[in-house]
C-alpha cells in the first residue's frame, strides 16, 4: 500500500479502536479525568456519551487498559438484551458458573455472592456497556436494581454507560427517571476543533512511524476539518484515503486536492449529488485492490 511510500512502519488512520492511537489530549483527556474520578467515588452510575465517530469505544477500551488490580471489570459491548440475558452476561464477565436453564432468581442470588465475595477481598467491581443507547427499557431498570445491591458501606457494582446521543433522549422518559437519578457523573464527548486534528493526525503519524516533514499541508487541514467535522472516525477515512490519493499519484505531501478526491468518496461528507468526478483517482486505485482492502 502507501507505507514504504511515506516511511510508515504500520496504517496510521485505521478505524479500529486501537488503544495505541489513544491521544490524551482535549475532551478525551477530560473525559478519562471525568472517569477516573467517578470510579474513585464508588457510587451510582456514570454516563460517557458522543456523536457516532467520536471514540468512546476507544475510551472504553482505554479505561479497561489503565484500571489496576483493585478494580474487576465486566465488559458487555452489546448490550441489546433481555433482563436475563444481560444477568448472564454479567455472570459469565465475572467467572460464575451456572446451568443454561438457571432462572432469574437464582442467577442474581449467585451474581451477589460473588460481589460480595469481591468486596471483601477490597476489590471494586466495575460493569462497562458500550452502545448503551440500545439496552431495551426493562434492561435499564435490571441495571439500576443490580447498583441497589451493596453493603452497609459499599456499593457493590458501579455502572459505566457509553452510548450515542439517543442515550441522552432516551434517559429523559418517565419510565427511567429513577436510574436517571442515579447518575453521579456524566461527560459528553466533543468533535476535534482545528488545532487538536492537527495535533491528533501527527500524534498518530508519530505512532505509526512517520518520521518526516509535516504530511499535511495547512490548507489540507482545513478542508479536512471541515468535511470530516471533526469526529475522529471520519478524518481517519478522509486521511486515509488521501494518503492513497497522494501514492498514486506519487506526492510525498496532502494538499487540498487529495482530501477532495478522498471526500467525493466517502459517504456522510455531502450529498452523492455533489461528488463529483475528482473521486477517480481513488476509483482507478479500488481496482488494484488497495481501497477495498482497508475495509
Amino acid at each position: 500500500m502507501y507505507l514504504e511510500h511515506f516511511g510508515l512502519e504500520q496504517a496510521p488512520f485505521t478505524i479500529t479502536p486501537d488503544t495505541g492511537f489513544f491521544l490524551d489530549h482535549g475532551s478525551h483527556r477530560e473525559a478519562m479525568n471525568v472517569l477516573q474520578l467517578a470510579l474513585q467515588s464508588g457510587e451510582g452510575f456514570i454516563k460517557v456519551t458522543g456523536e457516532v465517530g467520536t471514540g468512546k469505544t476507544l475510551l472504553c477500551r482505554m479505561l479497561l487498559n489503565t484500571l489496576d488490580e483493585s478494580f474487576v471489570t465486566a465488559y458487555i459491548p452489546n448490550p441489546s438484551l433481555d433482563p436475563l440475558a444481560l444477568r448472564k452476561s454479567l455472570a459469565l464477565e465475572l467467572g460464575i458458573k451456572f446451568a443454561h436453564n438457571i432462572g432469574q432468581h437464582r442467577l442474581l442470588e449467585r451474581i451477589t455472592r460473588r460481589l460480595l465475595e469481591l468486596n471483601g477481598a477490597h476489590r471494586q467491581v466495575v460493569l462497562l456497556l458500550d452502545e448503551a443507547q440500545s439496552i431495551p427499557d426493562d434492561s435499564m431498570e435490571a441495571l439500576r436494581l443490580l447498583t441497589n445491591l451493596e453493603t452497609e458501606k459499599d456499593k457493590l457494582l458501579q455502572v459505566v454507560l457509553f452510548g450515542q446521543p439517543e442515550l441522552d433522549r432516551r434517559l429523559q422518559q418517565n419510565n427511567l427517571r429513577q436510574l436517571r437519578q442515579r447518575i453521579l457523573f456524566n461527560y459528553t464527548l466533543q468533535p476535534l476543533d482545528r488545532e487538536t486534528l492537527a495535533i491528533y493526525l501527527n500524534h498518530r503519524l508519530l505512532v505509526a512511524g512517520y518520521r518526516g516533514a509535516p504530511l499535511f499541508t495547512r490548507s489540507a487541514l482545513k478542508l479536512l476539518h471541515r468535511n470530516s467535522r471533526g469526529i475522529p472516525r471520519l478524518a481517519n477515512i478522509l486521511s486515509h484515503k488521501a494518503l492513497m490519493s497522494a501514492y498514486g499519484r506519487g506526492d510525498r505531501e496532502i494538499g487540498s486536492l487529495h482530501i477532495r478526491h478522498a471526500s467525493a468518496d466517502t459517504e456522510d461528507v455531502r450529498p452523492r449529488s455533489h461528488r463529483l468526478a475528482v473521486a477517480s483517482g481513488l476509483l482507478g486505485l479500488a481496482g488494484t485492490g488497495l481501497f477495498t482492502a482497508w475495509y
